[in-house]
């Protein structure tokens, strides 16, 4: 059950709420979770978006309701994880872009097929494979799916700064991540 407390209601005020929560996967092979460290904001009017162009088949689950996980394939290696926020039919939500790991470690650490703490979650690509996370989890929702968000640290403080790893609409301030975690993906600051 979604906390009270998270605002899923604008993209852009939840990627810095979610800072500091706990993202869980309850998969069959078992447990992860790592407190999310980075995020990056992406709407409709935002040429970076894969809802920019509208609905699809493929982004349908980022025009749901908020707190539907949309789940992507890109350049046919990774996967990525966003929460759906706002209002259904808009189109917005928030990319899990790092997380600290937390639970289940060693698993994640199977999954990457690595024992370096240090790059087994620190990138949207790297957090999926670690946590197992497909697109057989597009279209759940974090109240009723195998993914969901729990309580988890308060980041001391928060730096925003321009997206990274796109090529498209680069120079918005739209991400964030926690100031002095290792688990970041691209320490950049504005």
């Amino acid at each position: 059950m979604r906390p009270r407390e998270l605002d899923l209601s604008d993209a852009y005020l939840a990627a810095q709420n979610l800072l500091g929560w706990k993202l869980v996967h309850q998969s069959p092979q078992g447990r992860t979770a790592g407190y999310i460290v980075e995020t990056e904001v992406y709407t409709m009017d935002d040429p970076a978006s894969h809802a920019h162009h509208g609905e699809t088949p493929r982004n349908t689950a980022m025009f749901q309701e908020s707190g539907t996980i949309y789940v992507y394939f890109t350049y046919g290696l990774h996967h990525g994880v966003n929460i759906v926020t706002g209002i259904k039919g808009h189109g917005q939500g928030v990319l899990i872009r790092a997380i600290e790991p937390v639970e289940g470690i060693e698993l994640m650490k199977m999954r990457r097929n690595t024992q370096n703490n240090k790059i087994l979650t620190n990138g949207p690509g790297k957090l999926t494979q670690a946590m197992g996370i497909n697109l057989e989890l597009r279209g759940t929702d974090i109240d009723t799916g195998p993914i969901f968000i729990e309580p988890g640290i308060k980041p001391v403080e928060i730096i925003q700064t321009t997206r990274v790893g796109i090529s498209k609409a680069q120079s918005k301030p739209w991400r964030f991540y926690i100031y002095g975690n290792p688990n970041v993906s691209k320490l950049v600051r504005l």
